[in-house]
């Protein structure tokens, strides 16, 4: 049964699980999306001062849920393009990519939330922690119901309302106790049920680190990080190899000479020397480090691009587009793109790995994408000096990023086999 699973079966079954766990904030969400497309036609509404990053990644995450399925189904060459038998390797890159796609559904907490740290600081894979929460008193300024529907569907780092506990006792005063200190609140500032302290309890999947912040949360959202980073820096490197090939072909003489060289210098050099300085000087973000990788990592390219390219030069297809007057992005995107796919795919896919390996490096390094954003890389770091006692908070990470390099660069190969049918 399970050899007739295609990729596009658990592509769906994926789906479908996302949507039945997380059907309940589903819901929520799109009661959001209608609540904000008809403060549209309201005019006393500042829509602007309401929408943020977090809530457009909450929204794109709903559409994308529901119209992916519906997308697969309808579309026969999807399914076609889709139809290979499901293989391990393939299983656990469509779970990355869904990480990197819909971390806010998967995850309802932000990778930074933290509170009560005393109580939640360094707890082991599934682990429960109960919770009291206190009556809304930090939304005196929201007046207005879109904004109170916003607070509660879209998660925050900080939540003043919920408190973390120990152990509770409710007599004529209050008591909760954290980490052995004793606490008081008044019962009727907290949520209750029957006159009695609501207590709910809040699961840590995969424990949390020396903040009290949730590992899976970090570990879900670290995936957009590493894959952002992979699939921005091989975008550079495909148009810097794949133009840098073109002149040194097209020019000849002196260009190819200097590219050349130029690239066998970048080779010889040890790349990660010249990220660290550039780094170093300009300052690490996304950005910076998506163009250094980028930049870094176009010599395998231009090697394999302009091999091929000078095979092509002297084919008579070639010759007569040129002969037509055809400009030479034209010559490049219509005449030679297409024929050295196969071997650019391949290796933008080895590319791929070698740059989340890289950001990784940088990252536990201390000078990565920085701490505004989860990493593998400096999740891994900071559990180091807690390894005796935390071993989840270097284990999982790493397991994580072992495991997506191994199905990235077995994807590639099996992606070889396929372009390459000669290749056994």
């Amino acid at each position: 049964m399970l050899n007739k699973i295609k990729i596009w079966h658990f592509i769906l079954i994926v789906l479908l699980t996302i949507a039945v766990i997380r059907y309940t904030h589903l819901i929520n969400l799109l009661c959001l999306l209608l609540a904000l497309s008809q403060s549209l036609f309201v005019g006393n509404i500042n829509l602007s001062a309401l929408i943020d990053i977090s809530l457009i990644d909450n929204i794109i995450s709903l559409l994308l849920i529901i119209t992916l399925p519906i997308t697969i189904l309808s579309s026969g060459k999807i399914k076609k393009l889709l139809s290979r038998r499901l293989k391990i390797a393939d299983s656990l890159l469509i779970l990355l990519l869904a990480c990197f796609i819909f971390a806010p559904v998967i995850t309802l907490q932000h990778p930074d939330f933290q509170k009560n740290i005393s109580v939640t600081k360094l707890l082991p894979p599934f682990s429960l922690v109960d919770y009291i929460e206190l009556k809304n008193r930090s939304n005196k300024n929201d007046d207005n119901d879109l904004k109170k529907l916003i607070n509660k569907v879209v998660p925050v780092s900080y939540n003043e309302n919920i408190i973390f506990i120990d152990s509770l006792i409710v007599d004529s005063s209050t008591i909760y106790y954290q980490s052995g200190f004793q606490f008081n609140v008044d019962k009727n500032s907290l949520v209750s049920i029957n006159n009695k302290p609501l207590i709910e309890s809040k699961l840590f999947l995969l424990g949390s680190d020396e903040f009290g912040r949730d590992v899976f949360t970090r570990i879900v959202y670290g995936s957009r990080i590493s894959l952002l980073v992979g699939f921005g820096a091989v975008l550079v490197s495909f148009i810097l190899g794949l133009t840098f090939a073109f002149i040194a072909v097209e020019q000849g003489g002196f260009a190819n000479l200097f590219l050349s060289r130029l690239t066998d210098l970048f080779l010889s050099f040890p790349a990660i020397f010249l990220v660290i300085l550039i780094i170093a000087l300009f300052g690490n973000s996304i950005i910076s480090i998506i163009i250094v990788l980028g930049f870094s990592g176009w010599m395998s390219l231009f090697k394999v691009t302009k091999s091929e390219m000078l095979s092509i030069k002297s084919k008579e297809y070639y010759l007569s587009a040129k002969l037509i007057g055809l400009k030479n992005i034209k010559l490049l995107i219509r005449e030679i793109l297409p024929v050295i796919i196969v071997p650019v795919t391949v290796n933008l896919i080895f590319q791929l790995s070698n740059v989340i390996l890289a950001e990784s490096a940088l990252s536990y390094l201390g000078i990565g994408t920085g701490t505004e954003y989860p990493s593998w890389g400096s999740m891994i770091e900071a559990g180091q000096q807690y390894i005796t006692q935390s071993w989840w908070l270097i284990f999982i990470p790493g397991f994580t990023l072992i495991i997506s390099l191994l199905s990235i660069n077995e994807i590639g190969r099996e992606i070889n086999k396929f372009l390459n049918p000669t290749i056994k």
